[in-house]
């Protein structure tokens, strides 16, 4: 197994995160520091450190979905002393790590996990996960601009458009929409509506992948059962 993907696999630190501290002489293997990511690592009788502390054994893999509230923020921990979704989950003893960001004005499906390699394809541009958000605008839409969603808009770091919208409510100073997409850039759903004179009031994410937030009371959370895993990793290509 590489490097990288072990130190992943074992928690220690996201992908992208463990080819920087490889790059950093932090990473050695039987007591030579490594500085390739690609090294190869005998999971059964090498012995892996970073910055001195054995990696000792790759945990066995959890995967929570949270639904997030409003008003939590999606960090490990906030300067401020604000609110996090690690408060939501003091009864779990496993060190895990959110797959995608969540603003702290929205809310739905967060995926929980200690699987480094899972969060980083997850994440990944390449493999093209699709999210689907509800989105409650300020103001009555247009068919033109839903289509205008699909069609694409211009955003400052380039191109996007959605892979699927429809509405889901239309009445006078209130519209509902759903908005399914694969790509996952910063507050990409938000920029999107303004992009067409939409401007959102709520967002919620109700899907991600395979899996979908169904009636998970919020705040809450729970592991995945052994089909959702075993379906989120065929997802992308990880078995």
């Amino acid at each position: 197994m590489r490097l990288d993907k072990y130190l992943a696999a074992a928690g220690a630190a996201s992908r992208r995160k463990a080819k920087e501290l490889i790059a950093d002489g932090r990473a050695a293997i039987n007591g030579k520091t490594v500085l390739e990511p690609g090294a190869q690592v005998n999971e059964k009788t090498d012995l892996v450190a970073v910055d001195g502390r054995p990696i000792d054994s790759m945990p066995p893999p959890v995967c929570l979905m949270l639904h997030k509230p409003r008003g939590y923020l999606t960090t490990a921990r906030d300067p401020q002393g604000r609110l996090t979704v690690y408060d939501l989950l003091a009864d779990v003893k496993e060190r895990v790590a959110y797959a995608g960001r969540l603003d702290m004005d929205a809310s739905g499906l967060l995926i929980m996990t200690n699987d480094g390699e899972l969060t980083f394809r997850l994440t990944h541009p390449r493999y093209g996960v699709q999210k689907i958000y509800e989105v409650e605008t300020a103001a009555q839409a247009s068919d033109a601009q839903l289509r205008r969603l699909t069609e694409g808009v211009l955003l400052k770091d380039g191109p996007a458009k959605a892979d699927r919208a429809e509405w889901i409510q239309r009445r006078r100073g209130k519209s509902v929409l759903r908005l399914a997409l694969h790509d996952g850039r910063k507050r990409q759903v938000k920029r999107m509506c303004r992009a067409v004179q939409m401007p959102v009031k709520r967002l919620a994410r109700v899907a991600y992948g395979p899996l979908r937030l169904g009636g998970l009371p919020v705040g809450s959370h729970r592991r995945l059962t052994e089909d959702e895993e075993r379906r989120l990793r065929e997802c992308v290509q990880l078995t």
